[in-house]
């Protein structure tokens, strides 16, 4: 199958979409990398300084519940992050396996400016609109 992909890529390249060359996936690569250090490194710090919450050093209920609500909002968006972290890790996956750059939708090319907007991306930008018109339409 991928070398299915890569003759789907030469083919698309001949038509004016450029693939992903070695240059772009060395600088993706890098990206996704530092991105995933960068997630790990706030991951340990809220462990080390949210996990650390004591309710005698507020004076009232007041701060205590605007403690609460800070600390709340500080591990959804580290769940948030799990998430991401796991695009990340697929990305990086598809990258080895010579399949970074194509939608999984319907095998074209990513464009290079979407994967530079968003590198762990699955979709060319036309499946992507279709998809979330399909999700608007459920919501």
């Amino acid at each position: 199958m991928l070398n299915a992909l890569r003759i789907k890529n030469v083919v698309s390249a001949t038509e004016g979409s450029l693939p992903v060359n070695s240059k772009d996936l060395k600088r993706f690569k890098k990206m996704l990398e530092d991105s995933k250090i960068a997630l790990l490194e706030n991951a340990k710090k809220t462990l080390m300084e949210e996990s650390n919450f004591d309710t005698d050093d507020l004076p009232d209920e007041i701060d205590l519940a605007s403690s609460e609500y800070a600390q709340s909002m500080v591990f959804r968006l580290r769940d948030r992050e799990k998430f991401l972290l796991k695009k990340i890790e697929r990305a990086l996956v598809r990258i080895e396996e010579g399949s970074f750059g194509i939608c999984e939708r319907c095998e074209e090319d990513i464009s290079l400016k979407r994967l530079e907007a968003r590198p762990v991306t699955t979709l060319c930008i036309r499946c992507k609109e279709e998809q979330e018109k399909k999700e608007r339409s459920y919501g």
